[in-house]
């Protein structure tokens, strides 16, 4: 595959992305607005330090590392199953992120909110008693099906993550739960081949578990009807494309890392 076409196919898809996800965002726009004018609608906006508005801001962080990887991957390799399934990643997640950035826009809320911490919305006292179940549940939606997953270690489903409060360690440009660090992605910058594959599907995994657990916390916390159903839709889409990770992984003589 030559330079010039790797760079054009890269291109057009990026460009497919941005458009796709400025069409979800007008329709998802569109429909709450819909929904909100209706009788018996609920008028009630979410505040900026709301559970809606804090999962909306940073899924869209968290998605945009995700499409930034799977764009990386697509220039590093030839393999057709890792590129058709990265490039089924960014559509999705570009999608949503500009469903997520869109909503802001309509609730009069900032992308960014200076002296917010990211996952702050997901601390136990800025939730419900639903809260005490929170981890159990993020455990929960980990379950990677009847397939033989083995190297998806059940101790390392969320192990390290600190899914439930604004306390996750922040290291190395990693904002929230399951992102890849700075380090990480420089060298899925530089890996090729068979090796870039396999760490870009462990980095994906990992990112998947951070963003399952963040999907399963607005399930549980948001009060928006439409952002919960998305992030319903997050979990068992998410899901689904770990355990084919898992499957690609092991066809690669790898496994999931197990979470540091």
């Amino acid at each position: 595959m030559s330079a010039a076409r790797s760079v054009t196919r890269t291109q057009w898809a990026a460009i497919t992305a941005v458009v796709l996800a400025l069409l979800f965002a007008g329709t998802a726009t569109v429909a709450s607005a819909g929904r909100d004018s209706g009788a018996g609608a609920d008028d009630r906006t979410p505040t900026a330090g709301s559970a809606d508005a804090g999962f909306a801001r940073d899924m869209a962080v968290h998605h945009q590392q995700a499409v930034e990887m799977s764009f990386i991957v697509r220039d590093s390799t030839d393999d057709e199953e890792v590129r058709r399934l990265a490039y089924d990643i960014a559509n999705t997640q570009a999608n949503q992120r500009g469903m997520l950035l869109g909503w802001l826009d309509m609730w009069g809320l900032p992308k960014v909110e200076a002296g917010r911490e990211p996952m702050a919305w997901m601390a136990p006292e800025a939730g419900t008693d639903a809260d005490a179940n929170a981890g159990a549940d993020a455990d929960a939606g980990m379950d990677m099906g009847s397939g033989d997953h083995s190297g998806m270690d059940s101790g390392t489903d969320m192990e390290g993550m600190d899914h439930g409060s604004a306390g996750h360690e922040v290291r190395d440009g990693s904002l929230m739960p399951g992102m890849a660090t700075k380090t990480e992605l420089e060298q899925l910058g530089k890996a090729r081949g068979k090796q870039a594959e396999i760490l870009y599907l462990q980095l994906m995994t990992d990112h998947h578990m951070g963003g399952v657990a963040m999907a399963r916390g607005c399930v549980q916390r948001c009060e928006d009807g439409t952002e919960k159903a998305l992030a319903e839709g997050m979990v068992a889409a998410q899901q689904s494309e770990m355990r084919l990770m898992a499957d690609l992984l092991k066809a690669r003589g790898a496994k999931p890392r197990t979470a540091s």
